[in-house]
């Protein structure tokens, strides 16, 4: 198994009449992508400053790398590199001069700042325009730059709150990528977003918060699972479509099978195995397929279905 490096439990907050923070715990372990969604006011920010130790909880407990998290942490901060929405960084500095400033802030000396800046600007893919101001770059340069300074002193976890906000695919598709190799070098990666093809691209697993509770969390296909539904699988073809319909339902893995214009559609616990059974069934009872499509469920209608509003509502 692999070493947890944040494990959170219990934790609570309120502001005045409102629980922002219902009892929430999770953990993360190394290596391992954990997507963090919730509609806005679900309660996600309050506990993403929670575990960054920027603001205290009520109740309950977090704890970094083995250490204890609170706003006053040391030790349990030192492991965090935390990549807010809005950008941090100096717009008149270059690349390389912001890097080797907020090296310095943590710590670093002045031979430990270069060298860690170097490597930085690799992994967020700015060396070209190391000694370009910042204020010249797109905005998703920037994002990696902001990205880039959460990993100067190489943390156990990395936070990173809607970090693709308003870039273009092109820069979005890099931010991603470099996320991605994070985690393949054991580095524990929090992630919130509001675009769910991001979550299920990066995530290992995914914890759904409303209302200030944790309403489930897990894998892609556990999570799936929890709606019970099946994969859609619709056929176009020509020939004998109610005969071949009637065909495929006797399949076991088939639940239901109906037409409509030229098609069948059927209702599949695990599609991609079943196909190729599906596609003889309907051959051998006279049907021409002419094209198939396979719509399984997804993280958005798990979304949808716990709480009841879409992820940007």
């Amino acid at each position: 198994m692999r070493e947890s490096v944040l494990h959170c439990e219990g934790l609570r907050k309120r502001f005045g009449d409102i629980q922002a923070v219902n009892g929430v715990s999770f953990e993360i372990a190394s290596g391992e992508s954990y997507g963090l969604l919730g509609p806005n006011g679900a309660g996600k920010t309050t506990a993403i400053s929670i575990v960054a130790g920027l603001l205290e909880a009520d109740a309950g407990e977090a704890f970094v790398a083995g250490e204890r998290l609170t706003t006053r942490s040391v030790a349990a901060k030192a492991a965090i590199g935390f990549v807010p929405q809005d950008l941090a960084i100096y717009p008149d500095l270059s690349a390389h001069e912001n890097l080797c400033f907020f090296a310095r802030l943590y710590g670093l000396s002045a031979k430990q700042a270069h060298a860690r800046t170097e490597e930085v600007l690799e992994v967020v893919g700015l060396s070209e325009r190391a000694n370009d101001q910042a204020k010249t770059y797109s905005g998703g340069m920037k994002r990696r730059l902001n990205i880039g300074i959460g990993l100067l002193h190489e943390p156990r976890l990395l936070i990173l709150d809607e970090p693709t906000v308003g870039v273009d695919p092109q820069s979005r598709n890099a931010i991603l990528e470099s996320v991605e190799q994070l985690g393949e070098k054991g580095m524990a990666v929090l992630y919130t977003t509001h675009y769910m093809e991001e979550a299920e691209r990066l995530c290992d697993r995914v914890g759904i918060i409303d209302h200030g509770e944790l309403k489930a969390e897990g894998t892609r296909e556990e999570l799936v699972a929890l709606l019970g539904e099946h994969d859609k699988v619709h056929l176009t073809g020509t020939g004998s479509l109610e005969a071949a319909a009637n065909a495929c339902v006797r399949i076991g893995a088939v639940d239901a099978a109906s037409t409509g214009d030229g098609s069948i559609e059927l209702l599949v616990k695990g599609a991609s195995a079943a196909l190729p059974e599906i596609l003889t069934t309907a051959s051998e009872a006279g049907v021409s397929v002419h094209s198939v499509e396979v719509e399984e469920p997804n993280l958005e209608a798990v979304f949808l279905h716990l709480t009841g509003r879409a992820l940007r509502d």
